[in-house]
């Protein structure tokens, strides 16, 4: 860990603990600051809390006290998840304090340099591609973020020259101050999070800021086929590289006669990727810049392409049984995601496992995707809606379960051999299951058990 007097003898209040917010005030005391964690949950119930106590941090928990910040704070490390509106951030704000996110801490004790990845969609498969190419390649990278591996604690881990890559998400990257990776990725932008950011403009900005603190001798790997990254890189400071799935670029990442380029470079053809979908073309060309930058060889590349079938949850392979193949898209929890995991399969029969938390919106968008579905098996609140989109698009074959557990063999009664049996739920969970990792673990061990 590098050391840093930064925080030395200053006061930090610390809001909202889980994972990130625990890290964050164990590595502020450990670094000299006098630290005051504040927490929603009862400390009663707040057994993160408990543990911060012996290490001489002050708890405040079962609400947020907005006297609290008339106490003489230099700083506020906030959970990404905890919104702007926040009546706690917005008086920090009114005060003039400085309001970060964990990521900027741990920018601060790294010895390595970062890799940050971001977008609306793909983030986590590029970052683990690039995490993978790196560590084929010879070298030791770090694997951090919005992963799941807090990354203020596994930049304690980093040594000189060792590559941290880290998936960034726009709540943390709204909280930077300093924090600057050496290699920036930006996937894409669509809406999201727009109950969080409030508008479309803010949440651009907000995944922006991975390139702000940039300078010339950093690299910003931008999709040359979104109008709005290319908008934004238009006024990075750092080396600009392209990466497109739909034309030749000569410099950059890029498609060109069925194979992936690498500036004029052949890496690899297409046919021999494992991994499916042109959304994920998107995502194994950005990896492919950001490993070449962080200075990996086409054969490192070329042997995780050849292998990596997926991120659990995210159009994951399952298996093979009597012909059907089984994917895991238990993280696609909006429209938006299923329309992409669908056009995967493009011009394959579907038999697709859909449904979950109804947010009041309408399916019609998912229309002009189901022209290869052949049967739906639906559950949760949104059941009945997402039926009449199927009777819409002339699906014949509909039914109803009750949970993505009954689903699995009833779709599998459904299929033939040749099918493809996808759960994309186009739904968060949250109506049957504490998260979309539960419902796609029993949506595994639903299709093993048909073994």
């Amino acid at each position: 860990m590098k050391p840093t007097r930064f925080y030395q003898h200053r006061r930090v209040l610390v809001i909202g603990l889980a994972k990130s917010g625990a890290a964050a005030a164990r590595l502020l005391a450990e670094l000299g600051a006098r630290v005051v964690v504040n927490d929603q949950k009862p400390l009663s119930e707040n057994m993160e809390a408990k543990q911060l106590e012996p290490l001489g941090i002050r708890v405040v928990c079962g609400g947020h006290p907005l006297e609290l910040l008339d106490e003489p704070f230099d700083l506020v490390v906030k959970n990404p998840g905890i919104p702007y509106t926040n009546p706690m951030v917005k008086k920090a704000l009114e005060k003039g304090l400085p309001v970060v996110t964990e990521v900027e801490l741990a920018y601060h004790i790294s010895e390595g340099p970062f890799i940050g990845i971001t977008g609306s969609n793909g983030k986590t498969t590029t970052t683990t591609l690039i995490y993978e190419m790196l560590k084929a390649d010879g070298q030791d990278p770090l694997l951090a973020g919005n992963i799941g591996l807090v990354a203020c604690e596994v930049a304690r881990e980093a040594k000189m020259g060792q590559w941290l890559v880290t998936e960034l998400s726009s709540f943390q990257l709204a909280g930077i101050d300093k924090f600057r990776p050496a290699i920036a990725v930006l996937l894409n932008i669509f809406d999201a999070h727009l109950d969080y950011h409030g508008t479309k403009e803010a949440y651009a900005a907000a995944k922006a800021n991975i390139f702000r603190n940039q300078t010339e001798r950093d690299y910003a790997v931008v999709n040359a086929d979104d109008p709005l990254v290319m908008d934004i890189a238009s006024s990075v400071r750092s080396q600009k590289v392209l990466f497109s799935a739909t034309k030749p670029l000569g410099e950059g990442a890029y498609v060109q006669d069925g194979a992936i380029y690498w500036s004029g470079d052949l890496v690899m053809r297409i046919a021999d990727i494992v991994l499916p979908g042109q959304h994920n073309l998107e995502n194994i060309l950005a990896a492919v810049a950001a490993a070449k930058l962080a200075g990996a060889s086409d054969e490192a590349i070329r042997q995780v392409l050849a292998t990596f079938s997926g991120v659990k949850h995210r159009l994951q392979y399952v298996a093979e049984i009597d012909g059907r193949r089984f994917y895991n898209d238990s993280k696609a929890t909006n429209i938006l995601a299923t329309q992409k995991a669908l056009s995967a399969f493009a011009g394959e029969p579907v038999i697709l496992l859909a449904g979950g938390l109804d947010r009041g919106n309408e399916f019609d968008d998912l229309l002009p995707y189901l022209q290869q579905v052949k049967a739906v098996v639906l559950f949760g609140q949104t059941a009945d809606k997402i039926g009449r989109i199927a009777q819409k698009a002339g699906i014949e074959t509909i039914r109803y379960v009750d949970n993505v557990e009954k689903a699995v063999p009833v779709a599998f009664e459904l299929s033939e051999p040749g099918d493809v049996i996808l759960l994309s739920p186009a739904c968060a969970s949250w109506d049957q299951y504490k998260t979309f990792e539960e419902r796609g673990d029993i949506f595994i061990n639903a299709v093993h058990k048909l073994k």
